[in-house]
């Protein structure tokens, strides 16, 4: 059986208590929190799991223009490796053992120096923040986003390439769902070649609602992960359809993610599971 997560990345705006709840109340293993350390008393997170029976699965780092490990200024590489290492602290603080690292930041769709110098950069950034998350039992996920999020990194082979050039034993990739719909030629497939490498994993349909609201086929994704003997959480990020989900939150929209989908999604993944 798989053990499930859910991203409060979701849940725009809400107190991390009523979310850690929530994912308690559903059925959940885990919460995956933003990577935001001043967000939260870890102390208190700690206690919040605990008592609600579930555990931190991983951090979901931000990366955004102050905070790119290949842009060109290196102020702002080393602001984004700053970043890496206090969000690396703060999994240890909240129990997490992985967190997601961007070779860029998204929304940036071009680059602005020469490719294989960001790249470059991207690598030795990873490699640093890594090299210390390692000192801390933490591990770190190149994420791959779809080419409307990233020109760097768009596919789980893309990932792979990068992974084995960081070659660092606390270094993995993940893949998401809802990117690989736009950008693999076969997820199943695509989760099969990566097995060396994957260690995180995010769920949501084609149109990034809950699993089961789209098109995507799950059944083949979690053959995939079965035959890969795939041990950690599959978490759920989910979000409205549009260019800047959160202000759809901000706005009022999109309530039906809270506990609706919550619940929609485990419940899916879990009969499909039966089912296999």
């Amino acid at each position: 059986m798989f053990t499930y997560s859910f991203d409060s990345l979701v849940y725009y705006g809400e107190d991390v208590s009523k979310s850690i709840e929530r994912v308690a109340r559903f059925g959940y293993d885990a919460i995956e929190l933003i990577g935001e350390p001043d967000a939260y008393d870890t102390q208190k997170v700690r206690k919040l799991v605990n008592d609600y029976g579930i555990t931190v699965s991983s951090i979901c780092s931000i990366y955004n223009a102050e905070r790119d490990l290949a842009h060109p200024d290196p102020v702002k590489r080393r602001n984004a490796i700053d970043y890496v290492k206090r969000v690396a602290d703060m999994s240890v603080e909240v129990g997490a053992p992985v967190m997601i690292v961007a070779p860029t930041a998204n929304g940036k769709t071009t680059s602005l120096a020469h490719y294989e110098d960001e790249v470059n950069w991207a690598i030795e950034g990873i490699r640093e923040g890594a090299e210390y998350a390692a000192t801390l039992n933490v591990d770190l996920c190149i994420e791959a986003w779809n080419r409307y999020e990233t020109y760097m990194l768009n596919r789980l082979d893309q990932a792979l390439d990068m992974w084995k050039k960081v070659n660092l034993p606390n270094v993995g990739i993940m893949g998401d769902t809802f990117h690989m719909n736009i950008e693999e030629d076969d997820i199943a497939e695509a989760i099969r070649k990566s097995s060396d490498a994957l260690i995180h994993i995010h769920l949501a349909d084609n149109n990034r609602k809950a699993p089961g609201l789209g098109t995507i086929d799950f059944v083949p994704i979690l053959k995939a992960l079965k035959e890969i003997d795939y041990q950690r959480p599959l978490t759920f990020e989910i979000l409205p359809a549009a260019a800047d989900p959160f202000a759809v939150m901000e706005t009022g929209g999109g309530r039906e993610f809270f506990d609706e989908y919550t619940e929609k999604s485990i419940d899916y993944m879990r009969a499909i599971e039966k089912s296999i």
